[in-house]
């Protein structure tokens, strides 16, 4: 049975890092999937660029970019989930390269990603995938993300400032055994 993890934090607790020490650990794993990073400008976050694993970065989100969908103060470039998430995500069917058994990371599924409909339905297929699966996620309620919390195939980690250091160890030790 896949392993499907969601880390749970708040925001600056250190999500995207574990996620980003997860997929360096993982050498015997065919890891596929993206991180999410601020955006600063002077000391100030501005907004938020999308990397995938395999190098590919754009802006997703801007306080110079109009949107539509705006999230707080951004507006959200959907495309580039469409561009570089999807792809990310769909290629973990695909079969791993030298009979390596894929990872999904996904960083993160928060609102500003899941504004985008086909992300969202392809989050549900990796989810219902014969694939691993660790994702980050916000720790408010989103009818989304809590129906993922509530799935029995989840283990559901909640990131602290107590584990933050060791986590993505003992992530990448689960994923290496199974």
């Amino acid at each position: 049975m896949p392993t499907r993890i969601l880390i749970e934090g708040r925001p600056g607790t250190g999500k995207t890092t574990a996620a980003r020490r997860l997929a360096g650990l993982l050498r015997s794993r065919e890891v596929t999937g993206f991180t999410t990073a601020e955006i600063r400008q002077h000391g100030t976050r501005v907004g938020f660029a999308l990397e995938t694993l395999a190098g590919e970065r754009a802006v997703l989100a801007h306080v110079d970019l109009p949107g539509p969908p705006r999230v707080g103060r951004y507006g959200v470039d959907l495309g580039v989930m469409e561009r570089l998430a999807l792809p990310a995500l769909e290629s973990a069917g695909a079969r791993p390269s030298a009979g390596r058994r894929a990872v999904v990371l996904i960083d993160e599924l928060g609102r500003m990603e899941l504004a985008c409909s086909p992300f969202r339905e392809a989050v549900r297929a990796v989810f219902d995938a014969e694939v691993d699966v660790v994702a980050t996620v916000h720790a408010h309620h989103d009818p989304f993300t809590d129906a993922l919390k509530r799935r029995t195939d989840v283990v559901l980690v909640h990131l602290t400032p107590v584990n933050r250091d060791t986590l993505a160890e003992r992530l990448a030790a689960l994923l290496e055994e199974s």
